[in-house]
């Protein structure tokens, strides 16, 4: 008998796209059953993150229509990556692959039929990388490039070009069940789960309704919290810079010490004062850099849950 597939679809806001949305994935679905790919207790997972639309009344219109499409209600918003997390575990007992994707259609539906494929050539991870950035502008094509630069730099390994297009299988999944920390950047935790992973390329495309969920700012909060969850390398390279700077105070005494038995007046208010500057503020960064670190052992130590259920509408049982 096929795997079954279940497609898990975070939505914040959604109303406008989302009867789309139904429409294209429950066409995939049907076809793919009808192929005989996967099997027929497959489904498409909508994960409610505290809309404040009517995100939740419509997948319940959906789930009531056709029972291929199933939906988790979170109790408020808790972010795109929790939304994410609480789809995949919900569907971690019912399927034997599942597929992210947001809800937004820029992920190529498409793209589906070759992740299953690599699935059942033995991948336990298929990651969905985007071909080409050339419909981006200037701008974002630079963000977007220098993120997934900076990010790896700083330790917080991720796939170039890939989001949180994906297909996992059960068994990492499960992986992904281990790793307990509140602070999710699922993009940097995936990858540390191993096993066997594969790419697929695809051309992603305009936003269907809507607006974006992640404006510059978003992003950079975004980036942050990776880099802050994955990696201590900013710690280190902040141990760096202090030993570098004392060097440089060292230097700069000895270069004193010289002019002062040249008898040479030391002139410059400007150079003092700059240097003040210079240092107060790589202090405070320092210091902005390491409360990042200390808020996030805090929420740790405190392990509140990263989501809680109001409601799941699924006709298929656990396994």
């Amino acid at each position: 008998m096929a795997d079954i597939l279940y497609i898990v679809v975070p939505c914040y806001n959604e109303e406008e796209v989302l009867p789309e949305t139904s429409r294209r994935l429950k066409e995939k679905l049907t076809a793919l059953i009808g192929a005989g790919r996967i099997g027929p207790e497959s489904r498409v997972l909508f994960v409610n993150d505290g809309s404040k639309d009517k995100t939740w009344t419509i997948i319940q219109s959906l789930h009531e229509a056709d029972p291929i499409f199933s939906g988790v209600d979170l109790t408020r918003n808790r972010g795109h990556q929790n939304a994410l997390l609480a789809g995949l575990m919900t569907a971690k007992d019912r399927a034997d692959m599942v597929i992210s994707m947001d809800a937004d259609l820029q992920d190529d539906i498409d793209a589906v039929d070759a992740m299953v494929e690599r699935y059942e050539a033995g991948c336990d991870i298929v990651y969905g990388v985007r071909s080409s950035r050339e419909k981006d502008t200037f701008f974002k094509r630079f963000t977007a490039e220098g993120f997934y630069r900076v990010m790896n730099f700083l330790g917080a390994e991720t796939v170039f070009d890939h989001a949180d297009y994906r297909l996992m299988s059960r068994r990492a999944l499960e992986g992904l069940a281990q790793f307990k920390e509140v602070n999710l950047f699922l993009r940097g935790i995936v990858p540390m789960i191993g096993y066997t992973t594969g790419t697929v390329e695809y051309e992603r495309g305009e936003r269907f309704a809507g607006e974006s969920k992640y404006p510059l700012k978003k992003m950079l909060s975004f980036a942050m919290e990776g880099i802050t969850s994955l990696s201590t390398k900013p710690i280190r390279y902040i141990t760096a810079l202090g030993f570098f700077v004392f060097l440089v105070s060292i230097v700069f005494l000895i270069y004193s010490i010289v002019r002062w038995a040249n008898g040479a007046t030391v002139l410059g208010w400007a150079s003092m004062i700059c240097s003040v500057w210079a240092i107060g503020g790589l202090i405070l960064l320092s210091l902005g850099v390491i409360g990042e670190y200390i808020g996030k052992i805090y929420l740790e130590t405190k392990a509140r849950p990263r989501f809680l259920i109001r409601e799941v509408l699924d006709d298929h049982e656990e396994r």
